[in-house]
């Protein structure tokens, strides 16, 4: 039976295929796997958000550049088309601001810079070479690609014992949760992510235990 099985399992990754008129067989990919078969959901809790922050700047030759990069993604609610290409130009050091470019026709906003954010930052520029235009670099002088902070978060996630496989854009997601867990107005949490349309972080505040605080209070 098990063979069988495995024979009917190898059928379906196998296809025809034409060429110079003969038949023949190719390989076909197996289908995309849902992220919920996954994991049970898309987003951090804030202390596996930390955790995983954290375990980025513990490995590796560019642990803080990778840490940086984490940590403006949860603070910020950045996409990693957003990260990889964030320069310089769009952070004032003096004036504790970001200035957030969103990609993905959405609305361009500032934010302020915290301390974590602000001290992580300094402590990058200061490492980098004159003139560099984008904020995070490779050892070769080019911009990180989206690939590598993929690899980033893989990494760390694994390192922090997050258990199921975890994925860049998830961290965006934990942002819109934080803020709303926060109580937050929706509104607010619409503008600060770049949202066009208000159905998008309306699923934060959906998500968010704090609408039942007055349920069975005795």
């Amino acid at each position: 039976m098990g063979k069988v099985l495995q024979l009917h399992n190898d059928a379906e990754r196998i296809a025809p295929s034409i060429k110079d008129g003969k038949v023949g067989l190719r390989a076909v990919p197996p289908k995309r796997r849902y992220n919920a078969d996954v994991r049970s959901r898309e987003y951090f809790m804030p202390d596996e958000a930390e955790a995983l922050i954290a375990a980025a700047g513990k490995v590796g030759r560019h642990s803080h550049r990778d840490s940086t990069l984490l940590l403006l993604a949860y603070r910020h609610g950045l996409r990693v088309s957003e990260l990889v290409a964030l320069r310089w130009d769009q952070v004032d050091l003096t004036a504790a601001l970001l200035h957030v470019r969103r990609l993905k026709n959405g609305t361009p906003s500032t934010h302020p810079l915290r301390g974590p954010e602000l001290r992580a930052l300094r402590r990058l520029h200061r490492a980098s070479e004159q003139g560099v235009v984008y904020v995070f670099m490779t050892e070769r002088g080019s911009p990180i690609t989206t690939s590598t902070v993929r690899k980033m978060v893989q990494r760390a996630g694994e390192l922090a014992g997050l258990g199921s496989p975890v994925h860049p854009h998830m961290l965006r997601h934990s942002t819109g949760y934080k803020l709303a867990n926060d109580g937050h107005d929706t509104r607010a949490i619409q503008h600060y992510l770049g949202h066009k349309n208000i159905q998008h972080p309306v699923k934060y505040t959906e998500m968010s235990p704090q609408r039942f605080n007055a349920f069975w209070r005795n």
